[in-house]
């Protein structure tokens, strides 16, 4: 069987891992096979020529279909494109994972199920809630997961689900065959590590990860033939420190272990779900979490102990993992002890940019509860000073709200939606985000705020999708060129037409081949044109 070639297109020009040859030829319908539809997060689909801002109407735009799951969908959908199921011939097919620790195969039009697998053991079941409300009733797999089309037979969707035994609790990392669900490479690897420190937990001179302690909410990065991994706790639940974890894609096996707070306390990776960001250099960016920060810094400018608690940081993954850079603000203690963290955050790795001097500037973005907006110069993000923050730019007051959410990116522009706000779109000059909103939502966002997605032909008709938590949900869609103009919402057609249940924290909608689909307490919720025939074959 052919390996499949695989190409990282840049930002700008398309979105990355869309559209993808498969086996069968190429597809002709796209792929979205992790978080936020590319490892630079940008959550855009710019090979989407269904949806428009003339046919994203109340009249002609609503839901389709629901298609019921067996628990909480917390994690977004991924979708492939003309997969070779047994039995079935070639189908677009959704990935859905649930909190009761099941993964489905869906025909992405009809909502047949082509395969479900549980991945609980033995007289397991998935994990309570662990004395914590952030995900209720039960924890089974949480984070997204990402989808390799060229490893194994057939194609690889990898995820990580936890579980108990009675008072044992488990983290396992799963690798499933995306035809059958079978598990691949020996699968699967159960999760266990341990780090030189002194910190909260620690032993001997080592912090032990404790499954129980831990949830996997950051979605799964596929980089460099390695799936990476960031924990986080349940609730502010001590003890617990900052890990990021790196298994091998083709065999599973742990090949690299990173403690962010070492010799401290807490420091875990939330992010509202989103996946680490990286740029194609291979280094990785995340939010840390309210944690332990060492002021006394090494030579180098780095903190004395290893601590990175509430920062900006910028992990290699070459010769295993390391922060070689990092930004924390100048009252990062401050606002840890005040929960004011960064962590509540992701990150966005926007393309390479030029600025007023025609230099080019690599740069990521991220916010956190503070209501600031951080733009970092990738190649020196500022470190740590203690009486001023520097970030390449630091927009403050930008976001009349805490940020439990990731932005998206799309011509030149970057969308925000903060909890209880507005969705924003800051436009990009010479390198530069501007200081004010150039276009704001007439909705505010009730908390979490929103994930924003993209759909677009090309630059051309660019829509902004994002879900309302509130109960009925509401699905917004807004002309990416001027947010103050809603094209459609699931609340404007008659008779409840559109509705499809209450919110669910931190959903992130999937948007491709014409359809909108969001997780939901119980399903996902099926979008589209409603004149539009199903693409199903077989």
């Amino acid at each position: 069987m052919n390996r499949f070639v695989w190409t990282v297109l840049s930002a700008i020009g398309a979105t990355l891992a869309l559209a993808q040859p498969t086996a069968l030829g190429q597809s002709t319908g796209t792929d979205v096979v992790t978080y936020h539809n590319d490892i630079a997060r940008t959550g855009q689909n710019l090979n989407e020529s269904t949806l428009t801002p003339d046919t994203v109407t109340p009249s002609a735009f609503g839901k389709r279909s629901f298609f019921p799951i067996d628990g909480k969908v917390d994690a977004q959908p991924l979708l492939l494109s003309d997969v070779p199921m047994p039995g079935a011939g070639a189908r677009d097919v959704l990935y859905v994972v649930s909190e009761h620790d099941s993964v489905y195969a869906l025909d992405s039009y009809s909502g047949d199920v082509l395969w479900q697998t549980s991945l609980l053991a033995p007289n397991e079941t998935p994990s309570d809630a662990r004395g914590c409300s952030q995900v209720t009733p039960e924890i089974g797999i949480t984070a997204t997961p990402v989808i390799d089309r060229s490893r194994g037979p057939h194609g690889a969707i990898y995820m990580v689900a936890m579980s108990r035994n009675g008072s044992a609790y488990s983290q396992r990392l799963h690798a499933l065959d995306v035809t059958t669900g079978a598990e691949l490479f020996g699968g699967p690897t159960t999760v266990g590590a341990s780090f030189p420190g002194t910190g909260a937990g620690s032993s001997g001179g080592a912090v032990a990860f404790d499954p129980k302690q831990y949830e996997e909410r950051a979605a799964l990065l596929l980089l460099n033939g390695q799936i990476v991994t960031a924990w986080t706790s349940h609730c502010d639940i001590d003890p617990y420190t900052g890990w990021v974890m790196a298994f091998d894609a083709g065999t599973l096996k742990q090949s690299s272990v990173l403690n962010v707070t070492p010799n401290g306390s807490r420091g875990g990776l939330w992010m509202a779900g989103a996946g680490p960001a990286a740029d194609a250099a291979g280094n990785i960016y995340l939010l840390d979490g309210n944690g332990t920060f060492d002021t006394t810094l090494t030579g180098s400018g780095f903190p004395s102990h290893g601590n990175f608690g509430n920062a900006f940081l910028k992990v290699s993954l070459s010769g295993g993992l390391s922060v070689v850079d990092f930004f924390a603000t100048f009252d990062t203690v401050q606002a840890s002890n005040a929960d004011l963290d960064l962590g509540s955050g992701g990150t966005l790795v926007l393309p390479d940019l030029i600025d007023g001097l025609g230099l080019t500037r690599h740069l990521a973005v991220g916010a956190g509860k503070d209501t600031h907006i951080y733009v970092v110069d990738r190649d020196l993000m500022g470190k740590w000073n203690a009486s001023t923050n520097r970030a390449y730019q630091d927009i403050a007051g930008a976001l009349n709200g805490p940020v439990f959410s990731i932005p998206a990116y799309f011509n030149n522009t970057v969308y925000y939606a903060a909890s209880g706000g507005a969705l924003k779109a800051f436009s990009i000059a010479n390198a530069r985000l501007s200081s004010m909103p150039t276009s704001t939502s007439a909705t505010a966002f009730a908390y979490p705020g929103a994930t924003p997605g993209i759909s677009a032909n090309g630059t051309a008709n660019g829509i902004v999708w994002a879900v309302e938590n509130t109960s009925p949900a509401v699905l917004h869609a807004y002309d990416a060129r001027d947010v103050s103009r809603e094209l459609y919402n699931s609340n404007q057609a008659a008779s409840g037409r559109d509705l499809f249940g209450p919110g669910n924290k931190f959903i992130t909608p999937t948007i491709a081949n014409g359809r909108v689909y969001v997780g939901t307490a119980n399903g996902v919720a099926v979008f589209g044109s409603l004149s539009q025939r199903s693409r199903r074959r077989g």
